[in-house]
């Protein structure tokens, strides 16, 4: 258990989560991206039918180390050190095309954060996101804005109904700004729960970080930053498929409890 929520810990919040989501084998292959081990996340569950829509990779070399690493240093926050035999060992250099991107409490900067703030102040033709919960903090959301006022394409791809009800009351704050600034908004009707964001010809992410308060700047997360055209055009082709599953968000206007209610959610229940 990473933080348990009655565990004696002498500093630092309760409400700390680890979401990063790995899996390593032989020190030689990663398995990563937005799935938790969980039956609604490959095979459906109850009255889901179907899986929930996902998105996973695996990929090989020095990433893998790095990514080892960082398993380590989180296995040795809570027990101190591992057990023998499983240190990981290799390269600590970046590796060629991608690059490990852990973000959380246990970095020097909100890293997952500040890459797409930077990326989205620095694109020039568009921007594509997926992800399933969409409350982004004011400078990620005026990033996004200006990147859609100067001409630049963003694109927001969000279950209509997603896993947490909360989220979706909250997110259409954010979303009625995007949308006055020309972000196109598709809603698509099954569960999304992958993360992805794919930025021009140049630079694409995805792994266990949600567009949201909680993710970019609370949570333990973890992503992979991908350089290749070939990846990249891969992923930017996906996002556009599952936009055009989905239907449109329409920008209305609302009236000032909901204006209000939306304030004192934003403001305490993303804190929780």
């Amino acid at each position: 258990m990473f933080h348990p929520l009655l565990g004696l810990r002498p500093h630092g919040s309760r409400n700390l989560r680890n979401h990063r989501k790995l899996i390593m084998a032989d020190d030689a292959r990663l398995w990563s991206g937005g799935r938790n081990f969980a039956a609604q996340y490959f095979c459906g569950e109850g009255q889901e039918a179907q899986p929930w829509i996902d998105l996973s990779f695996d990929l090989t070399g020095d990433t893998v180390t790095v990514a080892g690493r960082q398993f380590e240093m989180d296995w040795t926050h809570r027990h101190g050190e591992l057990q023998p035999g499983t240190a990981f060992v290799g390269s600590p250099t970046v590796p060629a095309g991608t690059q490990f991107l852990p973000s959380g409490p246990d970095q020097a900067e909100d890293t997952a954060h500040a890459l797409l703030v930077a990326a989205c102040y620095q694109a020039r033709h568009q921007v594509l996101a997926v992800t399933p919960y969409f409350v982004p903090d004011e400078s990620l959301l005026t990033a996004l804005r200006l990147a859609a006022l100067r001409g630049v394409r963003v694109t927001i791809v969000l279950p209509r109904t997603s896993n947490h009800r909360m989220a979706d009351f909250v997110r259409s704050r954010a979303l009625r700004s995007l949308s006055a600034a020309g972000a196109q908004i598709s809603l698509v009707p099954r569960m999304v729960h992958a993360k992805a964001v794919v930025v021009d010809q140049d630079i694409a992410m995805c792994g266990s970080v949600n567009l949201d308060i909680r993710s970019l700047l609370i949570n333990y997360e973890s992503a992979v930053v991908f350089y290749g055209p070939a990846e990249i055009t891969w992923l930017n082709h996906w996002i556009e498929a599952l936009a055009a599953q989905g239907r449109p968000w329409r920008n209305g206007p609302v009236s000032l409890w909901r204006d209000l209610a939306e304030g004192v959610v934003l403001a305490l229940a993303f804190q929780l």
